[in-house]
């Protein structure tokens, strides 16, 4: 039996997140390129300045709304026929939309770019937007809602924002509309609002993969290059403000077996020189499996599976009006919700009190670091995190810095960081599960005022 020789580790080779060229097409549309050699697919984002904040009142929803609709039909194709158009192309397009703007997201094979662009471009210049695409989109997203409000952690979620934040800001609301606002809307106020925020003028397209033997300029030209617009001003971006006084809202769920914990506030954006230091830490806290948090929540009394600490953002801008959300997220079992709580409040004091140590920054850097290689493996996630820093008002280079940033943030540092970002008298605690067994166990913890709310 012949064997082959076992295979031997290559030579290390230096690694830094890629750095894109920036450029404009004719139109006023910016472009972010990276040439990746070996993606053969290729990932296409595109930025639209058409943020929540900007949807009419009453209409909480549209943007949701009219970014699926962009897929459904355009001036030369209908639904049916443009699906069967991107299956052709071997292509996947999708929509979203988030409170800094629309995101349109595009991957296919490079050899099929060219047409799958030009697909882009119809949908971006001229969608169809058509009576019954529109209503059955609408019909859906009232289907979803109720779906929604029975995940506990959706609901969770929807009850923090609306307990963090002022009723005037969108961001207290439903990111893609409740029910009485999704009901409103239909095909004439799903165009109205595309046509007062969707141009190229104020988009970015961000293109990644392997671009050898691809005239890029010609293609880019011919398709997203052919779309036309008005030009206009940067939408004023409204402060993010909450009230995060120490108190627990209690959304009860008679019966329920299990209770889903969501406790948050809201802190620095990635513009905050802090913000390493804060990823850091809040990883040292509940970022995996090794964390101070399921250390003792998971491991030592068997409350839960899991208990994550993490920062997510929810607007970053340049002129420091942004936040992120900072937020400790799990379940535990209905009986043990007040122990739970009570240790978990204990570990945020034995932090503040005894700081983080070098083997758990370390053990935290080599996991952000270290895997950094891995994640951007595919042309999808680096185009994603290029749109991210394109959304959020960064430079090209941020993510790069931000790993040597990462690398040089010292224990000291990333404890302070941690300690300030979870004050124990700050923190505003959503527990969805049964009142009756939970609330009076909660109330003798003395972690804030307690009421409770249907659900």
């Amino acid at each position: 039996m012949t064997f082959h020789p076992r295979p031997e580790a290559g030579e290390a080779r230096p690694w830094a997140f890629p750095a894109p060229e920036r450029g404009a097409l004719a139109n006023g549309l910016t472009l972010l390129r990276c040439h990746r050699p070996g993606q053969q697919v290729v990932a296409v984002e595109i930025n639209l300045a058409a943020p929540l904040d900007a949807e009419p009142e009453g209409l909480d929803g549209v943007a949701t709304i009219m970014a699926r609709a962009l897929s459904e039909g355009t001036d030369k194709h209908s639904a049916e026929e443009f699906a069967a158009e991107l299956e052709r192309c071997g292509a996947t397009l999708d929509a979203h939309a988030d409170h800094p703007g629309l995101r349109v997201s595009l991957e296919v094979p490079a050899s099929r770019l060219a047409k799958a662009l030009g697909l882009l471009a119809e949908a971006l210049r001229a969608p169809a937007f058509a009576d019954s695409e529109v209503d059955r989109l609408v019909r859906n997203r009232l289907d979803e809602i109720p779906h929604e409000s029975a995940n506990p952690q959706r609901r969770a979620a929807k009850q923090l924002s609306k307990e963090l934040f002022p009723a005037d800001l969108r961001i207290s609301r439903p990111r893609q509309g409740a029910e009485e606002t999704v009901a409103r809307i239909d095909s004439g106020a799903v165009r109205a609002f595309y046509e007062a925020h969707v141009r190229p003028a104020t988009a970015t397209a961000v293109v990644v993969g392997d671009l050898t033997g691809i005239d890029l300029d010609a293609i880019l030209a011919d398709t997203l290059g052919a779309w036309t617009g008005n030009s206009a001003d940067p939408r004023p971006v409204p402060p993010v403000t909450a009230d995060d006084t120490g108190r627990v809202v209690i959304v009860d769920r008679p019966g329920a077996v299990q209770t889903q914990l969501l406790i948050g506030r809201i802190g620095a954006d990635r513009h905050d020189r802090v913000w390493a230091a804060q990823v850091l830490g809040t990883y040292c806290l509940g970022g995996t499996l090794t964390s101070r948090l399921d250390k003792v929540l998971r491991e030592e009394k068997g409350y839960t599976y899991g208990v994550r600490a993490f920062g997510q953002v929810l607007r970053s801008t340049a002129d420091g009006k942004g936040a992120s959300m900072l937020a400790i997220s799990g379940s535990v079992d209905t009986p043990n919700t007040g122990p739970a709580l009570e240790d978990l409040w204990t570990v945020l004091r034995t932090l503040a009190e005894g700081g983080l140590t070098d083997a758990e920054r370390d053990v935290a850097v080599q996991n952000l670091v270290g895997v950094a290689p891995l994640k951007f493996e595919t042309a999808a996630s680096v185009a994603g995190t290029l749109a991210d820093q394109v959304e959020q008002e960064l430079p090209d280079d941020y993510q790069a810095r931000l790993y040597a940033q990462l690398a040089a943030t010292g224990t000291v540092e990333a404890t302070s960081a941690v300690v300030n970002a979870f004050p124990v008298d700050r923190l505003v605690t959503i527990l969805v599960g049964d009142a009756s067994q939970i609330a009076e166990p909660v109330r003798a913890l003395g972690i804030g005022e307690v009421s409770v709310v249907g659900n």
